[in-house]
């Protein structure tokens, strides 16, 4: 059960056992608002409900207002060192501030930005990871300095008043990350961004996002997530969709199950896939569909599917529900397949 206080980015709760957001990052330069806004809007399309864009200067400040006005999801800035910018960042009305207060010089410039936030209600994701933990004091980047940081800079916000937190204690390493929510947990209830951080490119990110964010919200431990991968952030975006959907706590239209193919198969299951996903994929419906190679794996092991197809020696048969509702030369085998699926989708929203 999630017990972590709401706190809301624009209209976005989140906490308070409300569903876990997606976010992702803009990789384009700020200041250039044609480029971040053609950016976001395909993160949008993608079901992106949070965007974070960088903030290193005042150029990229001063184009979050005209970026706002141009785009439907809630936005942040990123800030590192310089506390002018968040002023500036706020003043344009952004919805949320990313700050880590270990690189920024005075305390009296945090408090600065906390109060400007406060005035506006301006919620502060404290972001900490494995760099922003007090080499004086700790050596390594243990789980303990990591949350130790956190702590010392949220101490600064709560001296003032300011609750309007959300908490990130990434790291490249799985264990410590997870050590460190874990740990996090047990002292604060503000709502967690979970990641891994400069987890790689999109087949090694994918796998280290997948097992490190996948173990956090398996134990109840995530409010927002953010996949991080090296290019084009709309994979991040699907990423976060399927790591959500495979542990059932979100849906985002068909789930389609396949099988991984074996000497039984006699039909080119790949292409299949293919011409399925391809042509349910305006279809908006929470319905699990399966695509299997052979009769072994179509109504047999793929019966908790709605709906399935499995292929065959130029023919493959239709199921629903895990009976075998008919059979249809390869040729047409998909097309009638849509046809179900279409049925079906009309028959639940009667």
């Amino acid at each position: 059960m999630n017990k972590r206080k709401t706190i809301y980015v624009g209209g976005v709760p989140i906490g308070g056992g409300n569903p876990i957001i997606i976010q992702s990052m803009t990789n384009t330069f700020t200041y250039d608002v044609e480029k971040t806004v053609e950016q976001i809007k395909k993160l949008e399309e993608a079901g992106c409900e949070i965007v974070r864009v960088a903030v290193p200067d005042m150029e990229s400040a001063k184009a979050i207002g005209k970026i706002k006005k141009r785009i439907s999801i809630p936005l942040i800035a990123d800030i590192h060192f310089d506390h002018k910018l968040a002023l500036a960042s706020i003043d344009e009305g952004v919805d949320g501030l990313r700050l880590n207060p270990g690189n920024i010089k005075k305390r009296e410039f945090v408090e600065e930005v906390v109060r400007k936030a406060k005035e506006r209600k301006i919620p502060i994701r404290i972001g900490v990871n494995a760099g922003s933990i007090d080499r004086n004091k700790y050596k390594f980047a243990t789980a303990e300095a990591i949350v130790d940081s956190a702590l010392s800079h949220i101490k600064i916000l709560e001296d003032m008043d300011f609750y309007d937190i959300k908490v990130s204690l990434k790291s490249y390493d799985i264990k410590t990350t997870v050590e460190s929510y874990r740990l996090f947990a047990q002292k604060r209830d503000y709502p967690l961004h979970v990641g891994i951080t400069e987890a790689g490119d999109l087949f090694k990110g994918t796998i280290r996002s997948s097992v490190g964010i996948g173990i956090l919200l398996f134990e109840g431990l995530g409010d927002t997530i953010r996949v991080s991968l090296t290019g084009d952030p709309v994979e991040e975006v699907k990423v976060a969709k399927e790591i959500l959907s495979s542990l059932e706590l979100r849906r985002f239209g068909i789930d389609i199950v396949s099988c991984p193919t074996c000497g039984r198969t006699e039909v080119d299951l790949e292409k299949l896939l293919e011409e399925v996903k391809e042509k349910t994929k305006d279809i908006k419906a929470n319905i699990r569909i399966s695509v299997m190679g052979c009769i072994v794996n179509g109504p047999g092991e793929a019966k908790d599917a709605d709906l399935g197809i499995a292929g065959g020696k130029g023919e493959g048969i239709i199921f629903e529900k895990g009976e075998i509702v008919g059979k249809y030369r390869e040729e047409e085998l998909v097309d009638r397949f849509v046809e179900k699926i279409k049925e079906f989708v009309e028959k639940e929203e009667e």
